[in-house]
């Protein structure tokens, strides 16, 4: 199990989240029933990195909660995923995705770099360790359909429609 500075768990319309955070900034954004998690919310940190990961994780939480609320389509918050060089050129690939639009998983391949890598760009969204700030919910099959995330697809499914995403045959990227 992974190490932060510090973690907290909240409530949110699609069940509880666990953020964590260190000084460099925030680390995860998981959804806390699954199995297996990296991280578990221990603290609001404290000590020498406390302050900043503190700041982080509270503005980590308002903003969600302004998302949740229709308030916020952009997220403005110092992100410190840890990966490989691929799954963060992937995560970055994910940051681009306009709210409410979805691609599908070729189109990600084609926007970082690697056309024919489309199973290990799925991989590497399934990764993705900051759920909805990072929206890997934004990805979808080429044919419409909700496929792969980690939440369950009808947390995905609200997501998408939280965010007014066309799910209707509309032509996917």
């Amino acid at each position: 199990m992974k190490t932060s500075a510090g973690s907290i768990l909240i409530d949110s319309p699609v069940g509880n989240l666990l953020l964590a955070a260190a000084a460099e900034g925030l680390t995860h954004v998981l959804f806390a029933d699954n199995e297996g998690l990296p991280v578990k919310a221990t603290r609001i940190p404290t000590g020498e990195e406390g302050p900043t990961a503190h700041r982080i994780l509270v503005q980590a939480r308002r903003q969600l909660g302004e998302y949740f609320a229709g308030q916020r389509q952009q997220f403005d918050l110092p992100l410190a995923p840890r990966g490989t060089e691929f799954q963060l050129a992937v995560w970055r690939g994910l940051r681009s995705i306009p709210f409410g639009q979805t691609v599908s998983y070729g189109h990600l391949a084609r926007c970082v770099d690697h056309p024919t890598a489309v199973r290990a760009v799925g991989a590497a969204n399934g990764a993705n360790p900051i759920s909805i700030i990072v929206p890997c919910h934004r990805v979808i099959g080429h044919d419409r359909r909700l496929t792969g995330f980690g939440g369950g697809l009808p947390r995905k499914q609200h997501l998408l429609e939280l965010e007014g995403a066309a799910l209707r045959g509309d032509r996917v990227l």
